[in-house]
């Protein structure tokens, strides 16, 4: 049994072992952020499930996919489950492998490039630089409410923060640390469908980022970063070509599909 992680959305950046277990598999188990390339790769006899969540519901409870993993494992069947991003980076690959240890199968962890630092880094913002941040933090966008058992005083005084998962409660977040004490002036970023042709960025700062999202159409999935490194996005950006805007870039492939729209992982 494998827990792969496919990567934060370009199927070229899963890695080697991940790619050659996916070859090799007789069932492949994969979420709703997998790029369908990837799927693409394993035998055309092998069986395909589907077991993605969205945000407002899910087919299927987390309980009934580890008892899907259990029974096909236990059938002598070499399992793959395919994950967005890194398993154990908000995959609930944690959990899964608990299940696994429970029902005393085997597992191997391969982890995968995650979204945290491969998106920011396509859209030209390292996560640390020797001159601005020697330290960053990743949560996600559904951590910023009073029932959160972050510190986020704490969060909001680091040099760099990058938030997952949080489209629909962008302006909920900056108000969070913006309360906290972050400075309105702090650059920030929002970047969606990272890693892929269509992927589109917008920059302002903390006090701006909610509004020039929502002005420029930018939609899920997407994640936003907070710190001074924002800056360096004008030198350093590579893979949008510059628009003119200034604020914005994008790239748009000359034929993007639905369904190439969907991904960008954890």
């Amino acid at each position: 049994m494998y827990l792969v992680g496919a990567g934060p959305g370009d199927p070229g950046l899963i890695t080697v072992h991940g790619l050659e277990v996916l070859r090799a598999s007789d069932v492949v188990v994969y979420d709703r952020l997998v790029h369908p390339g990837l799927l693409r790769e394993a035998r055309p006899s092998v069986e395909r499930i589907f077991a993605g969540k969205y945000p407002h519901g899910l087919p299927g409870a987390q309980h009934e996919i580890n008892t899907l993993l259990i029974d096909r494992a236990l059938a002598g069947l070499m399992v793959v489950r395919l994950k967005g991003g890194d398993p154990f980076v908000f995959g609930r690959g944690g959990e899964e492998c608990e299940a696994l240890r429970a029902a005393g199968i085997r597992f191997e962890i391969v982890p995968g490039v995650t979204s945290a630092v491969a998106v920011p880094a396509y859209a030209g913002i390292p996560v640390t630089h020797r001159h601005y941040a020697s330290a960053f933090a990743v949560v996600t966008g559904h951590e910023c409410r009073g029932d959160s058992d972050l510190d986020w005083s704490a969060l909001a005084r680091l040099p760099v923060l990058v938030i997952l998962m949080g489209h629909r409660t962008l302006p909920e977040t900056c108000r969070c640390l913006l309360a906290q004490g972050a400075r309105p002036s702090t650059p920030a970023a929002v970047v969606s469908g990272g890693t892929l042709p269509h992927q589109r960025t917008v920059t302002g700062t903390l006090a701006t980022i909610a509004g020039l999202t929502v002005m420029v159409g930018l939609g899920p999935p997407s994640i936003l970063i907070v710190g001074e490194v924002v800056r360096l996005r004008a030198a350093l950006q590579w893979f949008e070509p510059d628009n003119g805007q200034g604020a914005l870039s994008h790239a748009l492939s000359d034929d993007p599909t639905a369904e190439e729209e969907r991904y960008v992982c954890p």
